[in-house]
């Protein structure tokens, strides 16, 4: 069984009373009682929908304020550049403990957690990499 809104309950009840009413009046005054409790609905729907469209737009304003907070890309050629150089100073000494404690099964990991990381920071600069898509506007810049 699910809970009601309140305002549900109160709407539900004035249905109720209308009926009841209606059997108590008879049927000269079915067009006065429908006309209130429809305002009643109304009102009830405008609620919702005016609930439903602030969510909707408190949800927007807070993708547009992620968004704008969103780290700046660190899409710089120098940025990518310097991520490369340190990638590949830190790959030697890490291949040489790794190929000399494991052999070649030691090096082999070692180059797949390099090409992982950089992997990663691709996909993390140009999330369309994955997609297969490519954002035209970026390859105009």
């Amino acid at each position: 069984m699910s809970t009601l809104d309140p305002q549900d309950v109160d709407l539900r009840k004035d249905l109720d009373a209308t009926v009841r009413a209606r059997r108590e009046l008879g049927e000269d005054y079915d067009a006065a009682l429908l006309d209130s409790f429809m305002e009643k609905a109304e009102r009830r729907i405008d609620d919702i929908v005016a609930r439903r469209v602030q969510r909707h737009l408190a949800e927007q304003r807070m993708a547009s304020v992620r968004g704008a907070r969103r780290p700046k890309d660190a899409d710089t050629w120098g940025e990518r550049f310097g991520f490369a150089i340190i990638s590949l100073v830190l790959a030697i000494p890490l291949t040489a403990v790794c190929g000399g404690i494991a052999g070649t099964t030691g090096t082999i990991a070692a180059w797949v957690g390099i090409v992982g990381v950089n992997f990663a920071q691709a996909v993390r600069l140009n999330p369309e990499l994955l997609s297969g898509r490519r954002d035209r506007s970026r390859d105009d810049g």
